[in-house]
């Protein structure tokens, strides 16, 4: 992949919170669950920016717009027995795909999950989406495909949490 011209891949200050909280609405709304987002600008600067950063963002800007971001946490793998990457939320607008723009972010996760000895980089697609998955499939990345992926959120993680370990 040759140099995009104008494009510029940084890490997120909190002065990108209103950008970031922009790229999460719109990532939400093409993945059409907008209605779940409750995070504000608030809640992202005490938990990217706050005293225990809970993940990091690496922003990419075009000409000095922000145009996307990759939005990611550390992970740990047992079975190597070394630290990984978490890629929570690739996202790039609409009008800047095509570019190079996410495979630059891809590329950029990259290189710094080999650079301080990562063991791998994993991250999660909706089975509907198949211009990301083709685009995940084209730079290598393979489907875990025998795993299920779970979650416990809300009254379930409430009701989870308020049982008694017997």
């Amino acid at each position: 992949m040759g140099k995009i011209p104008g494009l510029v891949l940084r890490p997120a200050a909190a002065s990108d919170v209103p950008a970031i909280l922009t790229f999460i609405r719109e990532l939400a709304d093409y993945e059409r669950l907008l209605h779940e987002v409750t995070a504000d600008e608030t809640s992202i600067h005490e938990t990217l920016f706050g005293a225990s950063p809970a993940a990091a963002v690496i922003i990419a800007e075009l000409h000095g717009k922000p145009v996307g971001f990759a939005l990611y946490h550390g992970m740990y793998s047992t079975f190597m027995a070394r630290p990984g990457i978490y890629l929570e939320d690739l996202y790039v607008n609409p009008a800047c795909r095509g570019k190079g723009i996410g495979t630059a972010l891809l590329i950029h996760l990259a290189q710094h999950a080999v650079e301080t000895g990562q063991g791998r980089l994993d991250w999660s697609c909706l089975d509907w989406n198949e211009s990301s998955l083709t685009f995940y499939r084209n730079l290598g990345a393979r489907e875990l495909q025998e795993w299920v992926r779970f979650r416990l959120d809300g009254s379930a993680l409430a009701a989870v949490a308020s049982r008694k370990i017997d």
